[in-house]
């Protein structure tokens, strides 16, 4: 028997039919052991840990969830069998090898064990992938390694450092990310609108635009970025007067014609980011999405693998895309073809970095699900285009004239000649003009203006600031700063909306006031110190980027890589604890601020020193603070924002004014109180809730105890007695919930007893 372990369930059931008898095919779902998470022992929630030089450290892997579980029942199951080969197939990258290299120390008692990959889940390339096994690839494995140390280093240090904003996190690669999507979000703020005016009207399909001024004219219009719009106007009475001109005319005379052909050449097949970008623009979907649907489609062996920055393809899969295209559409349809190349021209042993293609190119459809089949369509179509002809469009730039308006206008005709590539993608394109217009395309020929709501039209408006970053498009920009893989576009994407930096309206990006906060507030402490280049810098991550690169190339050494990091990173972040050190943290800023509100205005300067709050060190903050908690230890201190807020809340619950309320603990005003645990504004809090629990009992909560009570077969006054109550109605709030509670628990008593 041979034992052949991938990551996915879905892959191994695909595997499993091509295999057949002789096999167990199993999944480990993905990482079994990795860093320990951090919960548990100092030693296993550490940021870093040591090394001798020369060697990478060896941290105590922890299970991830579930694994331990899942390798157990595969190895009892390998035993029972009688297993003597194990092959081990997880995904044909750095993140695959590195599930494949603890696998092989968790599967160490048997023999023969190979590691194996494969681009595409087909019955040929699992067969060859079988017949030229190989061993774990230590540059992979280091490379993974590596990058983990460093996310692990980073996320620890910095994070805690921004906890003193009361910041959640920073990353790696999260925090530039973060970054493009702020300072976009201050361009805005900054954008200063000018207004303009435009004119335009429709004729026989094509859209002219009035031309007001040439670049040397002293009123010529340039946008926010100077670039130079002749189809623009400030000047309001110049516009009217082109608009009225073709109002009544009706007739456009045509003045100039230029020939020309337009030619569009396809594009290469789809890598990791223009295939997410694909499925925003095309598709109207998410990335997450995109990436998701992909992954169903390459386990279920309709594609090749979906982590890939290259664009190379097989020659055979584009003979057979050829093929298909010859037959389907004629010879005139092929084209030379996107050949393609590895990503940044690397070789890669393992052959992981092929585009995403069909793994059978000359099948158009599958059977799946409607939104799996149509990505899959996007991506065959992607794949095959790129191995047609040019799509060819004859173009006519026309100027024309006006009577009344000594202003030209300018319009193109466009018609396509020749579909070439664009056949392919029919189903995703709107109607294509394919004849040219009926009006003659000669000069002084006289085209009719379209009356309707759009023509003529005159058009005031205002320059827009840039537009917000989407899903799509900053998954462009980390491409183009080469910060981030195409593992890992996604999950920085969620990363920044789950820890709420960043939130989407609609398709847009937008920094949260916290995630403002992180960019401008804490990660200068990083990027504004001694080094050339600060931490969370594109061109620092960038670097970080490149040299996990050559480490899995073997082209440079991961222990030196990573004590490289170390050193810089140590030199950064004690900068900026050396700087924060200058300055209060807002969070000791807000405290002190709260703390002395109440204290006589000598007793202030003197523990202030004559410094205003801004104006005082981390140093000094912390001295004050425990002055502070002296004080308040002594004569008491005001209540926190929460304790104020939570005594508003209580009162409004009851139905009382703040006034009535704060009767109860013998005050007038809510700074009368003391704050902590021991203080009177917790003491007044926890009357109003005794009080808020003798309320009556809700609609919603009678309406639950009803439902319950039929669902448990048991008498409403039996249910009643347990708290004291002979009707319903007499039940307070607290008596309600009690009432609920034990229902709910005899609820899922009985329904364990059934299961069982």
């Amino acid at each position: 028997m041979k034992l052949m372990i991938l990551e996915s369930g879905a892959k191994a059931r695909t595997v499993k039919n091509y295999l057949g008898k002789g096999w167990i095919v199993e999944a480990c779902n993905g990482h079994v052991q990795d860093l320990p998470s951090g919960n548990g022992s100092k030693q296993r929630s550490k940021a870093m840990w040591a090394a001798n030089k020369g060697e990478l450290p060896e941290p105590p892997w922890d299970w991830t969830d579930g694994a331990e579980r899942v390798v157990n029942s595969i190895l009892a199951k390998a035993r029972k069998s009688g297993v003597e080969e194990v092959y081990i197939a997880t995904d044909p990258d750095r993140e695959g090898e590195f599930i494949a290299w603890r696998l092989s120390i968790l599967f160490g008692e048997f023999s023969k064990i190979f590691r194996v990959t494969f681009n595409e889940i087909t019955k040929s390339a699992v067969s060859d992938s079988i017949s030229n096994p190989s061993e774990i690839n230590s540059s992979l494995v280091d490379a993974a390694k590596v990058r983990r140390f460093m996310d692990r280093l980073v996320g620890y240090r910095c994070s805690r450092f921004s906890k003193s904003w009361s910041l959640k996190s920073m990353g790696r690669v999260q925090t530039p990310t973060l970054g493009f999507i702020v300072e976009r979000e201050m361009e805005r703020d900054a954008h200063v609108p000018i207004e303009y005016h435009s004119v335009n009207a429709d004729s026989h399909g094509v859209r002219f635009n009035v031309r007001f001024h040439e670049k040397n004219d002293s009123e010529a219009w340039f946008d926010d970025l100077g670039k130079h719009r002749a189809d623009r106007t400030s000047n309001d009475d110049l516009a009217k007067s082109a608009f009225n001109a073709l109002n009544s005319s009706q007739v456009l005379t045509i003045s100039s014609v230029n020939d020309g052909v337009t030619k569009r050449n396809p594009q290469p097949p789809f890598t990791t980011d223009t295939m997410l970008q694909a499925g925003s623009s095309t598709l109207g979907w998410s990335v997450s999405k995109t990436s998701r649907i992909a992954s169903t489609l390459y386990q279920s062996g309709h594609i090749t693998y979906i982590r890939t920055d290259s664009t190379r393809t097989n020659p055979d899969a584009r003979k057979k895309v050829r093929n298909y295209v010859r037959d389907k559409y004629g010879e005139e349809y092929l084209g030379q073809g996107v050949v393609g190349k590895d990503a940044k021209g690397k070789a890669n042993v393992q052959d992981a970095h092929e585009a995403i293609r069909p793994s059978k190119p000359d099948v158009l459809t599958i059977e799946a699900s409607a939104d799996e089949s149509r990505l899959y369509a996007l991506i065959w179509s992607r794949f095959a285009a790129s191995q047609m002809s040019q799509s060819i469009r004859e173009r006519r730039d026309l100027e024309a004239s006006v009577e009344g308006s000594d202003r030209a206008l300018r319009g193109t005709a466009s018609w396509r000649i020749h579909s070439g590539w664009e056949e392919v993608y029919s189903q995703f394109n709107g109607e294509v003009r394919t004849e040219p217009p009926e009006a003659s395309l000669e000069v002084g020929a006289k085209w009719s203006i379209e009356q309707s709501e759009d023509s003529p039209k005159m058009v005031t408006d205002q320059t827009k600031p840039p537009r917000r970053y989407t899903e799509s498009s900053i998954v462009q920009a980390m491409k183009k700063a080469e910060i981030g893989r195409p593992s890992t576009y996604v999950s920085t994407i969620q990363k920044l909306t789950g820890r709420g930096y960043v939130k989407l309206d609609g398709s847009s990006l937008i920094p949260t006031s916290d995630g403002r906060m992180l960019w401008t507030d804490v990660v200068p402490f990083y990027n504004q110190g001694e080094e050339e280049i600060g931490l969370f810098t594109p061109d620092f991550t960038s670097h970080m980027e490149a040299n996990l690169d050559l480490v899995e190339t073997g082209l440079e050494d991961g222990p030196e890589i990573w004590s490289s990091f170390v050193t810089q990173f140590r030199d950064m972040h004690n900068n900026a604890l050396s700087i924060r050190k200058q300055t209060a943290t807002p969070r000791q800023q807000s405290l002190i601020e709260s703390r002395m509100a109440h204290l006589e205005p000598e007793m202030r300067n003197e523990l202030m020193l004559g410094k205003s709050v801004e104006e005082i060190t981390g140093d000094e903050a912390r001295e004050i603070i425990d002055k502070l908690q002296e004080i308040g230890d002594r004569i008491g201190y005001p209540p926190s924002e929460k304790q104020s807020a939570l005594i508003l809340k209580l009162a409004d619950q009851l139905g009382i004014g703040l006034d009535e309320a704060l009767g109860l603990a013998g005050v007038t005003e809510i700074p009368e109180l003391t704050g902590g645990g021991d203080g009177t504004a917790s003491e007044l809090i926890g009357k109003l809730i005794q009080m808020t629990r003798d309320l009556p009992s809700t609609e919603a909560q009678i309406e639950l105890i009803e439902k319950l009570v039929e669902q448990n077969e048991k008498s409403l006054s039996e249910v009643l007695s347990t708290v004291g109550a002979r009707d319903i109605s007499e039940l307070t709030k607290s008596d309600a919930s009690e009432i609920i509670s034990k229902m709910k628990g005899r609820g899922r008593g009985r329904s364990r007893k059934k299961r069982s």
